[in-house]
């Protein structure tokens, strides 16, 4: 599997595919062994570096789903993931994620939200029927590049993000069967834990 990672992390670079750095990945693999989640949802794939991590640091026999909008992507997604051991246990739905996770059923024990950053408020409302009593939300670029923290005013072309991110961050820290922290690492994020898992650990 470290085989495939780093070979996987090399054509991230290589083609400048957005998948969580070093930081942000230790933080997401000790949230996933201390979660032990058996499902798990992912809203956007991207070339599945972060979907296999998970797989590997969740429950044995974890069952993933995992939401793509990019064709090409969830195309190389694919590839990749058929070439690990945990390719019968994920499955990739295309499309737009909004609408998709509407047409879920069950209950996730671990969602991770890496896709588009003005929608993560929206990504979390939807979500919320779905999750277990145990659940861990986390959600990857919450300080976008520092702007989401910073007094200054973000670049123009970077306002509706930061300003949604800003809601998203919020929307968590309000909700009060959960507790959130924020993790500078990489480019920021929000771990979100259900207090009863908390108070069972």
């Amino acid at each position: 599997m470290e085989e495939l990672l780093k070979e996987m992390e090399a054509y991230a670079a290589e083609n400048r595919v957005p998948v969580i750095n070093a930081a942000g990945r230790e933080v997401l693999v000790k949230a996933a062994q201390t979660c032990k989640a058996e499902r798990v949802l992912e809203i956007g794939t991207a070339i599945g570096y972060s979907t296999l991590l998970l797989a590997q640091n969740s429950a044995p026999g974890v069952s993933i789903t995992t939401l793509e909008l990019d064709e090409a992507r969830a195309e190389k997604a694919q590839a990749f993931i058929d070439r690990s051991p945990y390719q019968e246990q994920i499955q990739i739905v295309r499309g737009d994620a909004a609408k998709n996770i509407k047409s879920l059923r069950g209950l996730y024990d671990l969602v991770f939200i890496d896709a588009a950053k003005g929608q993560y408020p929206e990504y979390f409302r939807l979500i919320l029927p779905l999750l277990s009593p145990q659940a861990v939300v986390i959600a990857d670029n919450v300080l976008f590049r520092g702007y989401v923290c910073s007094e200054e005013k973000p670049p123009r072309r970077y306002k509706t993000i930061v300003k949604r991110l800003r809601e998203y961050i919020a929307l968590v820290e309000n909700q009060p069967d959960f507790v959130t922290k924020i993790y500078q690492d990489g480019d920021g994020l929000a771990v979100s834990t259900r207090r009863i898992h908390i108070e069972k650990t």
